[in-house]
């Protein structure tokens, strides 16, 4: 039965990994609108490159944050 465990594990890690991956472009999606609004908000009509680009810094700040071994910290 151990190997129906380990392979129960993998499965489990790849839709861990998976879940993971649609959150982070689900993300990626949402900053870019924000970046978009705010920009226009700002009267200001930046290329769509520079949009990408900062809300990519952007996400992946969030994303590089909230894994940090940090994180663990907060509760103490």
């Amino acid at each position: 039965m151990a190997i129906l465990d380990s392979f129960g594990g993998l499965v489990a890690g790849l839709i861990a990994a998976l879940v993971m991956l649609v959150f982070a472009i689900l993300s990626f999606f949402v900053t870019v609108f924000i970046v978009d609004v705010g920009a226009n908000l700002a009267v200001d009509s930046p290329s769509p490159d520079f949009v990408t680009l900062s809300a990519a810094i952007l996400s992946s700040g969030a994303i590089v944050a909230g894994a940090s071994p940090m994180t663990g910290l907060a509760g103490e």
